[in-house]
């Protein structure tokens, strides 16, 4: 088999391990996205396809390529219609919600600068509405908060949740194939912002936590995620966030659980071509 890899760092931890399990019998290939131009069309034979791709990187360019491997008929983990919703927090919220998930209450402002501060409850969470590195993720505690906030995002498309109280650790949540694997890192939203991951097995979590977290993967179509849950209280879990194939660093069987995955996406052959 074939296996390609749509990321500019293929040396990342999980698909490194990964690669290594893979390549004594298969071929792994690293593709990048960077220099793909959308607008090029150029055909691919479908000798140089690989039998399935993996989609680490999130970014515009990546999710083209991910299209346009797609119609030449090749699968694609995650597919890019599924990571495109991921990138989307207003879309994630509004599929979340029609799906009965525990998601936060989310409002959507075109841009920071036009929010009327007297407008929220405080505190609240201002976030990017488009996912991405470097993005606007912040705590406003009152209006003048807000107001730097503003000040210094003015034309930021966000979304606003309000915050619920919680213990300020993030349940981190990831899954690959159905597996379970889970981590506690501290907020950052929380004083002193985050700090040290800590290990946490999926048989410590909440009853009914690790069935939310594959849930979430069957309502957005996704194979390989992250789930961020916090406790509302009492063991009661909110999803503040939801990521399409995270970095699962460090997690005993992962890898194993990603090449698995990859094998018998590709054992299935080609996507049938529509239109």
């Amino acid at each position: 088999m074939r296996i390609g890899l749509i990321t500019a760092d293929p040396g990342h931890q999980l698909l490194a391990d990964t690669t290594v399990l893979l390549t004594p019998r298969h071929e792994v290939v690293a593709v990048g996205p960077g220099g793909y131009d959308p607008a090029s069309g150029d055909p691919v034979s479908p000798d140089a396809l690989a039998d399935v791709y993996l989609l680490k990187a999130r970014t515009p360019r990546a999710l083209a390529l991910a299209r346009f491997l797609e119609g030449c008929g090749a699968p694609v983990v995650n597919s890019a219609a599924a990571t495109g919703l991921c990138q989307d927090r207003t879309a994630m919220a509004e599929l979340a919600h029609r799906a009965g998930l525990p998601f936060a209450s989310t409002r959507t402002v075109a841009a920071l600068g036009r929010l009327t501060a007297s407008q929220l409850r405080y505190p609240v969470v201002v976030k990017s509405r488009h996912s991405r590195r470097h993005d606007l993720v912040a705590r406003a505690d009152d209006p003048v908060q807000l107001s730097a906030l503003s000040a210094a995002w003015p034309d930021e498309p966000v979304v606003v949740q309000d915050f619920t109280p919680n213990d300020g650790w993030d349940h981190k949540l990831w899954v690959i194939a159905g597996t379970v694997f889970a981590a506690l890192r501290r907020s950052e939203l929380a004083p002193g912002g985050r700090g040290t991951t800590l290990p946490l097995a999926p048989g410590e979590l909440p009853a009914g936590w690790p069935a939310l977290a594959r849930r979430v993967g069957s309502v957005f179509t996704l194979g390989v995620y992250g789930v961020d849950v916090i406790d509302a209280g009492g063991g009661a879990p909110l999803i503040v966030d939801i990521n399409a194939f995270p970095g699962v660093r460090g997690q005993a069987g992962a890898p194993e659980a990603l090449a698995a995955l990859a094998l018998r996406t590709a054992e299935r052959g080609p996507v049938p071509l529509t239109g």
